[in-house]
């Protein structure tokens, strides 16, 4: 683990990331970095940032900058949070609770996946941690069931449900991987369904769907979730307006724009870009957040531009937990902060309620006016 002062040549999220890179071994790595069929939708994530230009405003004051919001109750400091993913301990050998003592120190909900490698309990022991609990819907019902009230009982404050996964994408460069067949990849919350745990339990030979995920994924299996449990209810995996309406309907809390990172159906627009439809459909009923690309503290005020109440982190997080354990969690969130800060004073924006889409510049490219 590296101390604090071991941090200080880090000052961006793509220096954890080559750190990162540098040392972990081939199938970790590959596993983090890689998308599904030819990665465009992976690399259309930044890209689509890239294209957004900001339209700043001068001559205000920017002497106090406040990033400060309110989640589903929660009193955060930055519109940041980290995002399910799984198999921590393949980046550390301490997994989830090495992440969740990073986010305690940054001040960030930290959401635990299904395929987390540290039992939530567990996880739920870290103090500070503020600790979502995200579910894969299994075929069986019953164990869906018991993962909700486990996460309630930890002390979750919200249950995310994957919604865009009822069969894995096609994920070319992972399935070339030989995964190591030790604890790295036991996804422990799984354990009655799969004794072994392992990801090569994920995809049935000769078929698109797994022996684990729940393919008749339906409204009415929310309706169901929503049952179970009083904490807020977000779905995850959101990109188009109709299902958002459809949503609100269902009783669930909030929204999370995503395409799971490039990682299912490729060719998919770029979170950001979907983005703006989610949030014109609900129409100020519930939050919406997003994840994908996200990697300045310019792209952070874009989304919010955009009408995202926050953002949610998922490979960067992880970059910084192989390269500097939990420290680096709170080193990125911290630049990430610093970066957003910055953004926000150059824009002429103090108070993150004054952040909305006047910021996105409305222009053409020089290359469509020429």
């Amino acid at each position: 683990m590296a101390g604090t002062a071991d941090l200080s040549r880090y000052i961006n999220v793509h220096d954890f990331e080559a750190a990162a890179n540098q040392r972990l071994p081939e199938p970790a790595r590959e596993y983090l970095n890689s998308g599904s069929a030819d990665e465009i939708t992976l690399h259309r994530n930044r890209r689509a940032f890239a294209d957004l230009r900001l339209l700043p405003r001068v001559l205000r004051d920017v002497s106090r900058i406040d990033t400060g919001l309110t989640v589903f109750g929660q009193s955060l400091t930055t519109p940041m949070m980290i995002a399910p993913t799984g198999y921590h301990r393949l980046f550390h050998p301490e997994g989830e609770v090495a992440t969740a003592r990073g986010a305690a120190m940054a001040g960030v909900p930290f959401v635990v996946s299904t395929m987390a490698t540290v039992p939530i309990e567990k996880i739920a022991e870290v103090e500070g941690a503020a600790l979502w609990f995200q579910v894969y819907v299994q075929r069986d019902g019953k164990h869906t069931e018991r993962l909700v009230k486990r996460a309630e009982a930890a002390g979750c404050r919200a249950i995310v449900v994957t919604v865009d996964t009822p069969v894995l994408g096609s994920r070319d460069r992972e399935r070339r991987l030989v995964f190591p067949n030790d604890d790295t990849m036991r996804a422990v919350h799984l354990e009655e369904l799969d004794p072994t745990g392992t990801k090569r339990h994920h995809w049935e030979p000769g078929s698109i769907h797994s022996p684990l995920l729940q393919p008749a994924l339906t409204w009415t299996s929310i309706e169901w979730i929503r049952s179970l449990t009083a904490l807020p209810l977000l779905l995850k995996g959101v990109m188009a307006g109709d299902d958002a309406r459809h949503a609100i309907t269902a009783g669930v809390d909030g929204l999370i724009v995503s395409n799971h990172g490039g990682r299912n159906l490729d060719t998919v627009p770029a979170a950001i870009e979907a983005l703006p439809a989610v949030v014109r459909a609900v129409d100020g009923r519930m939050p919406v957040f997003m994840d994908g690309g996200i990697r300045r503290g310019t792209d952070v005020l874009k989304a919010i531009a955009l009408g995202a109440r926050a953002v949610m982190l998922g490979r960067p997080p992880l970059w910084a937990l192989a390269a500097a354990g939990e420290d680096g969690i709170r080193r990125v969130f911290e630049l990430l902060h610093l970066e957003l800060q910055t953004a926000m004073a150059l824009s002429g924006v103090a108070v993150l309620r004054d952040v909305n889409t006047h910021l996105i510049w409305r222009g053409r490219a020089l290359t469509e006016e020429a």
